[in-house]
C-alpha cells in the first residue's frame, strides 16, 4: 500500500492499525554515531499519548517504544532503526455499531471505496494513533539537528485565539498547562471551553503555531521540493489538519509589496520576517514560523444522520473514547513532522556544494 513512507534521505515507514496488536515503524537514513537520548523520546511520547489529562481521550496507553534494530550501545549504527509500540488498551467492541455504517467526515466511506474492505475498529489505519510512530522518528530527528530548536504550541481553540503568536519568545510555560498554550490566562479559558464542549457531546478545532529557531541559511531545494512545500506536505499529512500557512500567510494578501518586503541588514539578516524564514524555498537564517489548522474531531457524542454500506439512511451516535479537541495532543506531532523535514534538508544540504 503506497503512502506509508515519508522523507527523501531521512525516512520513516509506519505500519499498524489503531486496534491491532501493535503499531511501529522503520526509520532509515539516520547517520551512524548519533547518541540517542531515550528519555527525550519518552518525554515526547508522553506529550502525545492518550489519557494524559481531563481534556483528551481517556484511552490508557503507556506508548512505550521498543527498539528492535539500528541502535547499539546508545548510538545509531547507520542501519534501519526498527521499533514497535504495543496497543494495550483496545476496546474494539466500542466500534461494532459502525461495522457497516459510515461516520460523517471520517475515512470510513473513502477507505471502503478505495479498498473494498476496511478495519473499522477505531478507524484502523486512518486513526491518529498512527502518529505515535511519527513522534518516535521526530524525536530522533531532533537529536540529529543539534542546535535547531522547534517550539510548537496551541495558539487557538475555536474562537479563542492568541494575537500574533509568531512573536512569542517565552516557551517555558507551554508544558505547564494541559492545553499547551504559552499564555496562562488564555490557556485557562481554552481549557474551560474544551470542557464545556465535551459536556455537550460536541467537539472543537483549533490552531497549532510552530516557531523554529537556529536553522542556518541554505536549507531547502529548488522548484518542487521547496522547504515550505515539504513542511506543508508534512503538516497536511497529519490527521484532522485542514490548513497550513507560513510567514505572513493569508494575512499577506492584505498588504502592499512595500509593506511586505523584508529589507536586508548588512549582515544578510532582515529587518522584518514576513517571509517566515524561507525565501525561494530555502531557509534564510531567520526564525521559521507557521500555523497548522485542525478541524473539530468528527466523532460526536450526539446523534447524526448517516448511511450504511448499502446506502440505507440511519441515525448513529459516537461511542468510546475520543478527544473533544485534538490540538493539545497535536503539538508534539507538529514538532515531529517539522523535525523530520529539517533533518532531511540538513542531510541534502551536505550534498549541495563542496
Amino acid at each position: 500500500m503506497a503512502g506509508n513512507s515519508f522523507g527523501s534521505l531521512f525516512t520513516i515507514t509506519t505500519f499498524g492499525e489503531s486496534h491491532g496488536t501493535a503499531i511501529g515503524g522503520v526509520i532509515d537514513g539516520c547517520p551512524a554515531g548519533v547518541s540517542i537520548d531515550f528519555e527525550a523520546i519518552e518525554r515526547d511520547m508522553q506529550r502525545r499519548k492518550p489519557g494524559q489529562s481531563a481534556i483528551v481521550t481517556q484511552r490508557k496507553e503507556p506508548d512505550s517504544v521498543q527498539f528492535l534494530s539500528g541502535i547499539f550501545e546508545g548510538k545509531t549504527i547507520g542501519t534501519p532503526i526498527g521499533f514497535v509500540i504495543e496497543n494495550t488498551n483496545q476496546k474494539s467492541k466500542d466500534y461494532s455499531h459502525i461495522k457497516d455504517t459510515y461516520r460523517p467526515s471520517h475515512a470510513d466511506y473513502t477507505y471502503d471505496q478505495k479498498y473494498g474492505h476496511r478495519d473499522y475498529r477505531g478507524g484502523g489505519r486512518s486513526s491518529a494513533r498512527e502518529t505515535a510512530c511519527r513522534v518516535v522518528a521526530g524525536a530522533i530527528a531532533k537529536q540529529l539537528l543539534n542546535e535547531v530548536r522547534i517550539h510548537a504550541f496551541v495558539s487557538g481553540v475555536g474562537i479563542l485565539q492568541l494575537a500574533s503568536p509568531e512573536k512569542i519568545t517565552d516557551f517555558s510555560t507551554i508544558e505547564q498547562n494541559p492545553v499547551r498554550c504559552p499564555d496562562p490566562s488564555m490557556a485557562s479559558k481554552m481549557e474551560t471551553y474544551i470542557k464545556e464542549i465535551r459536556k455537550q457531546g460536541d467537539t472543537v478545532g483549533g490552531l497549532v503555531t510552530c516557531v523554529i529557531k537556529n536553522v542556518p541559511a541554505g536549507w531547502g531545494e529548488p522548484v518542487f521540493d521547496k522547504l515550505h512545500a515539504q513542511l506543508g506536505k508534512a503538516m497536511l499529512s497529519i490527521n484532522a489538519v485542514k490548513g497550513f500557512e507560513y510567514g505572513s500567510g493569508f494575512s499577506g494578501t492584505r498588504m502592499k509589496g512595500s509593506e511586505h518586503n523584508d529589507s536586508f541588514n548588512e549582515d544578510g539578516s532582515t529587518q522584518t520576517n514576513f517571509s517566515g524564514g524561507i525565501q525561494g524555498g530555502i531557509s534564510n537564517g531567520a526564525d521559521i514560523y507557521f500555523n497548522v489548522a485542525f478541524k473539530p474531531v468528527a466523532t460526536l457524542m450526539q446523534k447524526q444522520e448517516t448511511i450504511t454500506a448499502k446506502g440505507e439512511k440511519v441515525t448513529m451516535q459516537g461511542k468510546g473514547r475520543h478527544d473533544p479537541c485534538v490540538v493539545p495532543r497535536a503539538v508534539p506531532i507538529v514538532e515531529a513532522m517539522a523535525a523530520m523535514v529539517l533533518a532531511d534538508f540538513m542531510l541534502l544540504h551536505k550534498t549541495s556544494k563542496i
